[in-house]
């Protein structure tokens, strides 16, 4: 009877067979083994998105502020290429001159000297085309020559006019005259200055 117990109860060593198959679902396998690396990978491609949405940002505001640029240096480029009356400038004055028009060269700074007067047709003694009477007497007169714009428009006006002093034989301010400005288109002579007679034709307010 006791053995008979024994066997019974006998306690039966397991024994686990390496060479036996893997009962684990493949569905498990698989989320197990590519789990950790989609994880990764999605990192990844959320970082990319973000470096490329910030290069993408620089390059419009850098584009933005290009254009602003551009905008601002046209817009004073076709200022400086206008008068006061907001017409483009033209080398030679054609049709009904106004007040404020400026002909020849758009840049003022382009030239050192200047002077201010009633501008009649003539020169002294071969130097000068046209010229200046300016309040003071006949020492205070400016002979004019000009290869940029045609004087001929402003006889009978007060102009102001840029250019470069010489030094002539007999004229004692002679100026090559390269930016008019029409001060006034029917202009009086200074007091006591001898003119020519001479009157502009086509002015106009």
């Amino acid at each position: 009877m006791i053995n008979h117990m024994q066997d019974s109860f006998h306690v039966h060593e397991m024994t686990f067979d390496s060479n036996a198959p893997d009962q684990t679902p493949e569905s498990d396998k698989v989320s197990s083994l590519f789990a950790p690396r989609n994880s990764q990978e999605g990192e990844s491609s959320m970082k990319a998105n973000n470096k490329m949405f910030i290069v993408l940002c620089v390059l419009v505001l850098l584009g933005g502020s290009a254009t602003g640029v551009g905008l601002s240096k046209l817009r004073a480029k076709e200022t400086s290429n206008a008068g006061e009356s907001g017409v483009p400038l033209q080398q030679v004055a054609t049709g009904v001159i106004h007040n404020g028009d400026v002909f020849g060269n758009p840049e003022e700074k382009d030239f050192k000297d200047s002077a201010e007067g009633y501008l009649e047709i003539g020169g002294l003694e071969g130097e000068g085309s046209h010229h200046l009477l300016r309040e003071g007497g006949a020492s205070q007169t400016v002979y004019l020559t000009s290869s940029s714009t045609d004087l001929d428009k402003f006889q009978g006006m007060q102009v102001k006019v840029w250019g470069e002093t010489f030094k002539g034989q007999k004229a004692g301010w002679l100026m090559d005259v390269g930016r008019v400005k029409v001060m006034e288109v029917n202009a009086q002579p200074p007091a006591g200055a001898q003119t020519t007679g001479t009157n502009s034709e086509g002015g106009g307010e």
